[in-house]
């Protein structure tokens, strides 16, 4: 189908209609929109708390008065794209309920992303409580947008590179990204979700449209990270799942205090690869699963209790993955429908028949468990030999002076790049240079692979997914190690 905004924005979807409609015959997908789907919620059990935040608690009922309150004042119609930019908590989860309740799209924008707002050809902003745009159209009722229309628009990390945006429908939600969150919790009756992570984020944007609208579930937010506020959420308001980057994990599992735990039954990290050091700190401080997803806004996901053994099998009901060339593509009931306002990505990053080329290496091994080997985007070429920085982290993660490790290119004139390591050090260690080259041949890094630079911090920059922001760790580290370039 061809879905056309109120502002000329044009979204294709670029799977075949006929294996849309497969998944939906397969029970892989509802065929509901989201909204009606959360109005089954509220009728089912308005008194369950829904949201937790830095604010208080909000019963189903309540969260729903606010919803259509501010739906009244909202733009209405099915062909507008509507942004929200509001701190996560009930502004963030009222705005993007009343966008889907009045049948429009969500386009979650974090702070300072303008520009997204006109690239995506949005009618109309919320942000502190405001609705600016197209005037209100009072209490109008509304639509019901089609199942395979277009409900939410993701970003990805920007971690690399600028964001890119991905409009998923409202089917690709409620069934395959519901699939897999329901494999999370596995049957759970009434997940109770912390999200660490930011609503804005691909990997927290399920919160909404899953725990809410599709689990009936409690979601618990807190409007900015840190180590001591996490682990008293985690006491006081008693999480089933806990939903983290690895850069959080670490400074959670390296959290002195002795709280209760007890009501934990899994952790759940995506977002980066999860070091084997910080796994196994995971589990001796939570002494519960650690679910690592991987997965990204292209609509690829797999995850797994034992990331020793790969990536894990993929689930059909979620996508199905196939190595092209070396490359995992991905396609199945969570793939999106197009990037937005971006051809130029369609053509390199779409093939026939709707399959998404993720730009990571990978392969299955004999038990179809999938492997992902590196991103292929992402090196460091050295004099025309290629480095992956992702496997010189691993292994640098590995030192036991090490708490966190990120590895950047810094442009050099005669061998174009080097590599750089920036670290964080543990408290009473020490690091120089010669010791961990040493360290790391070794471990049995190949001599070119060795950081020719090393620089410690006191933290790692991250972006508003939780992510270390590589570009930023780039710029630190050509700033202070650029004598040669």
């Amino acid at each position: 189908m061809t879905w056309v905004s109120a502002t000329g924005t044009v979204l294709r979807d670029l799977v075949p209609a006929r294996l849309r409609r497969d998944w939906v015959d397969q029970g892989h997908c509802p065929d509901r929109d989201l909204h009606s789907l959360f109005r089954d919620r509220v009728r089912e059990h308005p008194d369950r708390t829904a949201l937790i935040d830095d604010e208080g608690e909000l019963s189903y009922a309540e969260l729903d008065l606010l919803v259509q309150a501010l739906a009244a004042r909202l733009p209405c119609g099915t062909t507008d794209i509507i942004g929200v930019q509001e701190p996560d908590g009930r502004a963030a989860v009222v705005a993007e309920l009343a966008v889907l309740a009045v049948g429009a799209v969500v386009l979650p924008l974090p702070a300072g992303a303008g520009t997204l707002l006109s690239r995506a050809g949005a009618s109309a902003l919320i942000t502190g409580g405001v609705v600016s745009g197209k005037a209100s159209q009072g209490t109008t009722r509304h639509a019901r947008p089609h199942p395979e229309a277009p409900a939410k628009i993701l970003l990805s990390s920007g971690s690399e590179a600028e964001p890119k945006m991905v409009a998923y429908s409202h089917n690709a939600f409620a069934g395959g990204r519901a699939n897999y969150v329901r494999a999370l919790h596995r049957g759970h009756p009434a997940p109770r979700d912390l999200v660490l992570v930011s609503l804005t984020s691909s990997f927290g944007s399920f919160g909404v449209p899953i725990t809410l609208c599709c689990l009936g579930g409690t979601l618990i937010l807190t409007r900015r990270f840190a180590p001591d506020t996490a682990m008293r959420l985690i006491a006081e308001h008693r999480p089933t799942h806990v939903f983290a980057v690895p850069t959080m994990w670490r400074r959670l599992a390296d959290h002195p205090a002795e709280l209760d735990l007890s009501s934990l039954v899994a952790l759940v990290s995506s977002g980066d690869v999860l070091p084997p050091t910080t796994l196994a700190a995971c589990r001796a401080r939570f002494g519960v699963d650690v679910i690592t997803v991987y997965g990204s806004s292209d609509g690829v996901n797999c995850h797994t209790t034992t990331p020793e053994n790969g990536a894990g099998v993929p689930d059909p009901a979620v996508c199905d993955i196939r190595i092209v060339g070396g490359e995992i593509c991905a396609r199945g009931p969570m793939t999106p429908l197009c990037h937005v306002g971006a051809p130029e990505l369609d053509a390199r990053h779409r093939l026939v028949g709707g399959w998404v080329r993720t730009g990571d290496r990978g392969h299955f091994d004999d038990a179809g468990r999938l492997h992902v080997t590196g991103r292929a985007k992402r090196v460091v070429i050295r004099g025309g030999y290629t480095i992956s920085p992702a496997e010189v982290e691993l292994a640098i993660g590995a030192h036991p002076s090490v708490g966190e490790v990120a590895c950047v290119p810094v442009p050099d004139t005669e061998m174009g790049e080097r590599l750089c390591a920036v670290v964080t050090i543990r408290s009473g260690q020490d690091l120089e240079l010669p010791g961990l080259t040493a360290f790391l041949s070794a471990r049995g890094l190949a001599k070119p692979k060795l950081p020719e630079f090393l620089l410690t911090v006191p933290g790692l920059p991250v972006g508003r997914t939780g992510k270390v922001c590589h570009r930023t760790v780039a710029r630190i580290a050509a700033d202070r190690c650029g004598a040669t370039a």
